[in-house]
C-alpha cells in the first residue's frame, strides 16, 4: 500500500489523474469510446510519432536532443517513394531508407560523442538537412501509387484491427522499458545524462553510448517514416513536417528531465496515451489544427517548466528542513551535555 501511494504522488501519478480526466471527457462525448476498435484507431493517427517517442526517451534522459527525427521521417519516406518510382523493388527501397536514416543517425552521434559538438546544433542542421534533401527528392510533387501489399501494411491489420506498426510499437516499447530499467545499457544512459564527466571518470564509454543511441535514433526515425509513407499512401516533401514538437512534448510530459539523467518509460507511455487522448479530445470539441499546435506547444513549456518548479520547492524545503535541525542539535547538545555534568 505504502508504494501504491509514493507512487500515485509521483510524476506519473499526476499524469495518471490527467488522463482519467482526458478520457472521462471523450467517454461523456463520443458513445462507445473505450471500444476496442475505437482505441487502436485512435493509437494508428499517431503510431509513427509514438515509435520514435520511445527512441527520444532515451537521447533526452542521456542528457541530448534529437531534432533531426521528423525531418528523417520525411527523407526516408522520400527516399523509398523515389527509388520504387525509379524501378527499384520496394524491399530494396525500404531496405535503403533504413540503411540512410542510421548513416545519418551515426554521423550525428560521431559529431555529438567525438567531436564535442552539442547534439542542439548538430541535429538543428540535420533537421534543416534532412528536409532539404527531402525537398530535393521529390519536390513538389506527390508520389504514390505503391505497390497494394505495401500500402496494406500501413492501412489493414494484420491481427484483427491491429496494424504492422501498433505492432512493432508494443515490442519497441516492451524492448524499451527492459533495457532501459534492466540492463546495463539502460544504466549506463542515466549515469551519463547525470554526469558525462563522472561516467568517465568511472570507466563508462560516453562516446559509444551516445553514438549507439544517435544510430538508433535515425534508424528508427527511418523506420517510423517508411510506415508512415505505408499508412498514407503517398509521400510529399513536407511529411511528418513538424512531428518533433509532438514527440518531444510527449517526452518531457512524461516526466524526462530536458537536462538529462531522469525519467521512466512508464511515464512516457502514459503520456503518449495521454497526448494522443487529448488531441482526439481537442478534435470532439471542435478546436482547429492550429490551435491545437498552440495548446501542444504550450504543454512543452509546462512539461519542462513544472518539473524544475517542483524539484526546487522540494530542494527549498529540504534546506529549511536540515536548517531547522541544524539549530535544534546544540540546544539539545547543550541540555544533554549539562545533565551529564550534574
Amino acid at each position: 500500500m505504502g508504494r501504491l501511494l509514493k507512487r500515485l504522488r509521483s510524476w506519473e501519478g499526476l499524469l495518471l489523474v490527467i488522463l482519467l480526466v482526458v478520457l472521462a471527457y471523450n467517454i461523456l462525448r463520443v458513445p462507445n469510446f473505450l471500444t476496442i476498435t475505437n482505441q487502436i484507431n485512435l493509437f494508428q493517427l499517431g503510431i509513427e510519432k509514438a515509435i520514435v517517442v520511445l527512441v527520444m526517451a532515451f537521447i533526452i534522459i542521456n542528457g541530448e536532443i534529437d531534432l533531426s527525427v521528423a525531418s528523417m521521417m520525411g527523407l526516408a519516406a522520400a527516399i523509398v517513394a523515389v527509388l520504387y518510382q525509379n524501378g527499384t523493388p520496394m524491399p530494396l527501397a525500404i531496405l535503403a531508407a533504413l540503411a540512410v536514416g542510421a548513416a545519418f543517425g551515426l554521423m550525428n552521434g560521431y559529431f555529438v560523442a567525438k567531436l564535442g559538438i552539442t547534439s542542439l546544433a548538430v541535429t538543428l542542421a540535420g533537421y534543416i538537412g534532412f528536409r532539404g534533401l527531402a525537398r530535393m527528392l521529390v519536390e513538389d510533387n506527390s508520389v504514390g501509387d505503391f505497390p497494394e501489399w505495401f500500402n496494406r501494411l500501413g492501412q489493414q491489420g494484420l491481427i484483427g484491427p491491429v496494424t504492422l506498426s501498433i505492432l512493432i510499437y508494443i515490442v519497441l516499447a516492451i524492448v524499451a522499458a527492459l533495457v532501459l530499467n534492466r540492463t546495463g545499457f539502460g544504466r549506463t544512459t542515466y549515469v551519463v545524462g547525470n554526469s558525462a564527466k563522472v561516467a568517465r571518470f568511472s570507466g563508462v564509454s560516453v562516446e559509444r553510448n551516445k553514438m549507439i543511441l544517435f544510430t538508433l535514433s535515425g534508424f528508427i526515425a527511418a523506420l517510423a517514416g517508411v510506415l508512415y509513407a505505408a499508412r498514407l499512401g503517398a509521400v510529399r516533401s513536407s511529411t511528418a513536417e513538424g512531428f518533433e514538437l509532438d514527440i518531444i512534448t510527449v517526452v518531457l510530459l512524461g516526466g524526462v528531465s530536458i537536462f538529462g539523467g531522469v525519467g521512466t518509460m512508464l511515464g512516457v507511455l502514459l503520456s503518449t496515451y495521454l497526448v494522443l487522448n487529448l488531441r482526439n479530445g481537442l478534435v470532439i470539441a471542435g478546436v482547429t489544427g492550429n490551435t491545437q499546435t498552440g495548446i501542444i506547444g504550450l504543454l512543452l513549456i509546462l512539461s519542462v517548466l513544472l518539473p524544475n518548479m517542483a524539484a526546487a520547492a522540494r530542494s527549498r524545503l529540504k534546506r529549511r528542513s536540515e536548517s531547522a535541525a541544524a539549530t535544534r542539535a546544540p540546544t539539545g547538545a547543550g541540555s544533554g551535555a549539562g545533565t551529564a555534568t550534574g
